[in-house]
C-alpha cells in the first residue's frame, strides 16, 4: 500500500474567510492471494480524494465550514477469484457544518449532498445516484459538570461497488456474492440522546439510540453448505437500537478505573433478526500513571449472540484479557516519542467474532504482544 498526502492552510485568505484548508491523497493499494504457492487473485485498489473547506467568520452568532469532497477509486479483481468487474468510482460532495453557542446550549447543524457513479467494465448497468444528509444536535448544560445531548438527523448511503456488482466466489469470506446493479440509496431516520458528567471525579457518559432504515442493504444469506454461503446483497426496511454507557472514577490524579458496557440489537421490520449484529459487551479497565509511565489493564466480556439471522449459527461468549504499557519522553532535538508494549487476549480464549463473514470458522487471534514506537516532530 502507498499512499501521498497534501494537506495546507491558508489563513484569511479573502474577505469573510478566516481559513481555507486542503486535504488530499493519492492511493495504490495491491493485495495478492497465494494458494499452492503462486497467486491466484489479486485486489488493487487505485484512486484519490480532495477535500477543501471554508471556514467562514462568525455570522449572526454561527460559525462554520463548507466544503467540496471529490473521490475517485478503480477496483479490480483479477484471477481464479474474479468475482467482481473492475469498477471506476466517482463521487462528488458538498457539505456544510454550523454551530451556535447561546448561554448553556451548544447547536449544531449538517447537510451533505453527494453524487456517486459507478462504471463497471462489462455488460451491466452503470449506477448514477445521489444522497441527501442532514442533522441537527444539540448539547445542554443544564447544571455545573453534567450535560445533556440529543441528535436527529436523516442520512442517506449509496451502494459500493461490491454491493452492486458481485458475482463468484470469494474465497476470504468463504461466499458466494450476488450482487444487484439495482440497489438505491438507503435512508435512515436516527435519533440519539445522552447523558454526561465530566470534570469531576466521577464521570459517566450514557446514550440510547434508534434508527430507522428504509431500503437497508445487507448481505442476506439464501443458503448455506457446511461453512460456505450463498450471499445476496438486498434491500429491506430495518431497525436499531442500542445503548452504551461508560463510568469513570478518579481515585486519585494518577489512578482511575472504568466500567462500561454496550448493547444493539438489529431486525428487520418484519422481526427477523439481521446478519452479523454484534453481541452484548460489557467490562472494566484500570488506568495508572507515574511520572513518564503509563499503565492500562482492560478486561472484558463478549456475550453468546443468539440473536441470529437464517443459516447463521450462536456465537459462543468469551472473555478478553489486554494490557498495556508505555513510556513517553523527548528526543534531544524536542521531538516527543512513545514507546509502547501490548499484550492482548492474555487468556488465550479461542473467541469468535460474530460481525464475521467466518464467525464459528476462523477464530480471533490468540495470546499475542505488539511493540511499538510512535515519534512526533
Amino acid at each position: 500500500s502507498e499512499r501521498v498526502d497534501l494537506r495546507g492552510e491558508l489563513a484569511n485568505p479573502i474577505a469573510g474567510i478566516e481559513k481555507l484548508r486542503l486535504r488530499a491523497g493519492l492511493t495504490d493499494y495491491q493485495h495478492q492471494e497465494i494458494e499452492d504457492g503462486s497467486v491466484a487473485t489479486t485486489f488493487s485498489n487505485r484512486g484519490y480524494d480532495t477535500r477543501l473547506e471554508l471556514e467562514h467568520q462568525p455570522l449572526a452568532g454561527w460559525r462554520g465550514v463548507i466544503g467540496l469532497q471529490q473521490q475517485q477509486a478503480e477496483l479490480s479483481v483479477k484471477g481464479e477469484e474474479s468475482f467482481l468487474p473492475t469498477t471506476d468510482t466517482r463521487s462528488s460532495s458538498l457539505f456544510l457544518l454550523e454551530s451556535y453557542q447561546w448561554q448553556d446550549w451548544h447547536v449544531e447543524l449538517g447537510a451533505r449532498q453527494e453524487w456517486q457513479q459507478i462504471s463497471p467494465d462489462n455488460t451491466q448497468p452503470e449506477s448514477s445516484l445521489r444522497g441527501t444528509s442532514a442533522s441537527v444536535s444539540a448539547l445542554w448544560d443544564f447544571a455545573p459538570n453534567y450535560s445533556l445531548v440529543g441528535s436527529v438527523s436523516r442520512s442517506q448511503r449509496l451502494p459500493h461497488a461490491q454491493e452492486l456488482y458481485a458475482n463468484g466466489v470469494h474465497v476470504a469470506t468463504n461466499t458466494l456474492e450476488l450482487g444487484d446493479a439495482r440497489l438505491g440509496a438507503e435512508t435512515s431516520l436516527n435519533t440519539e440522546l445522552g447523558l454526561r458528567r465530566t470534570d469531576a471525579d466521577l464521570t459517566f457518559n450514557a446514550q440510547l439510540f434508534y434508527n430507522r432504515v428504509d431500503d437497508y442493504i445487507y448481505a442476506n444469506s439464501l443458503d448455506r453448505f457446511e461453512n460456505f454461503r450463498l450471499i445476496q446483497y438486498t434491500q429491506a426496511d430495518a431497525e436499531f437500537i442500542g445503548a452504551e454507557a461508560e463510568l469513570s472514577y478518579a481515585f486519585t490524579p494518577s489512578l482511575s478505573a472504568t466500567v462500561f458496557a454496550d448493547h444493539v440489537e438489529g431486525r428487520l421490520r418484519g422481526g427477523e433478526d439481521l446478519p452479523r449484529i454484534p453481541a452484548t459487551r460489557w467490562g472494566s479497565r484500570l488506568n495508572h500513571t507515574w511520572q513518564d509511565w503509563q499503565g492500562e489493564i482492560e478486561w472484558y466480556q463478549v456475550n453468546t449472540q443468539n440473536n441470529i439471522a437464517s443459516f447463521e449459527q450462536v456465537t459462543p461468549a468469551y472473555q478478553m484479557l489486554n494490557a498495556t504499557l508505555s513510556y513517553e519522553g523527548m528526543t534531544a532535538n524536542q521531538e516527543q516519542y512513545r514507546l509502547f508494549v501490548r499484550g492482548s487476549n492474555l487468556l488465550d480464549e479461542v473467541a469468535y467474532n460474530h460481525t464475521s463473514f467466518l464467525s464459528n470458522v476462523v477464530p480471533m487471534m490468540g495470546r499475542n504482544l505488539s511493540l511499538g514506537v510512535q515519534v512526533s516532530f
